[in-house]
C-alpha cells in the first residue's frame, strides 16, 4: 500500500480532479440550461432538446478530460466500474485499483461541493437542477436498472474494441463522449443516465437523496463486467492491452501494459 501511495499518488489526485470537474461542469450547465431562472428554458421548451445541449456540453467535458494531460497519465477512468472492470480484466494492480476508486468517489462528491460554493447551493438544490441527482424515471426502477446495465455495457464494450485496436486508439476518447452525448440525450428519462457509482453518490450526498440509489452502484458494474466477459470471449484475454483511454502520449503507464509489446501493435509512448 505504502509503496503505491508513494509511487503512484499523482495518478489518484488525477482521477479524483477529473471527475471532480466533471462533477462541476455537470452541475454548471444542468443549472444554466434547466434552472427556471435561466432564459434556456424559455427559449428552448422541447425538453429532448435541451437534454441534447447538456449532452454535448457533457461529451465534449469527457473528451477534453481523456485527452488533457491529466487524462493521458491517469488513464482517465473516472468512474470505479471502469476501474474494477479493468482489473478484472488483470490490466491494474489491487492497490492501484482501490486508491483509484476511493478518490474517484472523493473527487466527485468535492466537485458538487465546489459547484455548490459557485452557483449558492440553492441554485443547485431547485427541483430542475437537484444536485444533478440520477434517479429513476417514470417507468420505475427495474427499467432503470436495465437502462443502465444496457449504456454501461455499451460503453465498455466499445471502449475495449476501440482502444484495442492499434488503427483507431487514439480515437477512444472521441468515441467515449459520443456515447456520453447519446446517452444523456436519449436514455436519461429512463435512469438519469449515470453509468458511473461515484458520480452517483456525489450527487446523492449534496441532494440528500437515496432514492434507488443501489441501481447506480450495482448496474454499471454488472454492465461493465459483462462487457469485459464478453470481450474476452470474443478477442481473447491477451487483446487486452492497458486500460488507458489514451495511450500513445509521453506520460508514464503505471499498470500491467501490453500496448507496444510485440504482436500486439501500438507503440511504445
Amino acid at each position: 500500500m505504502r509503496h503505491a501511495l508513494r509511487q503512484h499518488w499523482p495518478e489518484y489526485l488525477i482521477e479524483a480532479a477529473g471527475l471532480g470537474v466533471f462533477m462541476v461542469s455537470a452541475c454548471l450547465f444542468v443549472a444554466l440550461i434547466e434552472h427556471p431562472a435561466s432564459p434556456l428554458p424559455q427559449l428552448i421548451a422541447d425538453p429532448a432538446l435541451r437534454r441534447l445541449l447538456i449532452g454535448i456540453a457533457m461529451g465534449l467535458t469527457a473528451i477534453t478530460l481523456i485527452y488533457s494531460p491529466w487524462g493521458k497519465r491517469s488513464g482517465a477512468h473516472l468512474n470505479p466500474a471502469v476501474t474494477l472492470a479493468f482489473f478484472r480484466l488483470g490490466k491494474i494492480a489491487p492497490w492501484d485499483a482501490l486508491f483509484y476508486v476511493l478518490f474517484q468517489f472523493v473527487g466527485g462528491v468535492a466537485g458538487v461541493a465546489v459547484a455548490a460554493l459557485l452557483l449558492h447551493a440553492p441554485v443547485l438544490a431547485h427541483p430542475a437542477v437537484n444536485f444533478v441527482a440520477t434517479l429513476p424515471g417514470e417507468q420505475g426502477a427495474a427499467v432503470a436498472f436495465v437502462a443502465e446495465v444496457a449504456i454501461s455495457f455499451g460503453l465498455m464494450l466499445t471502449v475495449l474494441f476501440v482502444s484495442n485496436s492499434p488503427r483507431v486508439n487514439r480515437y477512444t476518447g472521441l468515441v467515449a463522449g459520443a456515447l456520453v452525448a447519446l446517452y444523456i440525450t436519449i436514455e436519461a428519462p429512463l435512469s438519469g443516465m449515470s453509468m458511473n457509482p461515484a458520480r452517483s453518490f456525489a450527487s446523492a450526498v449534496s441532494a440528500q437523496q437515496w432514492t434507488a440509489i443501489w441501481i447506480y452502484f450495482t448496474a454499471p458494474l454488472f454492465g461493465m463486467l459483462g462487457a469485459a466477459a464478453v470481450y474476452v470471449r470474443l478477442k481473447g484475454a491477451a487483446a487486452v492491452l492497458c486500460c488507458k483511454l489514451h495511450h500513445d502520449n509521453g506520460q508514464r503507464c503505471i499498470f500491467r501494459c501490453r500496448y507496444g509489446a510485440p504482436g500486439a501493435g501500438g507503440q511504445e509512448p
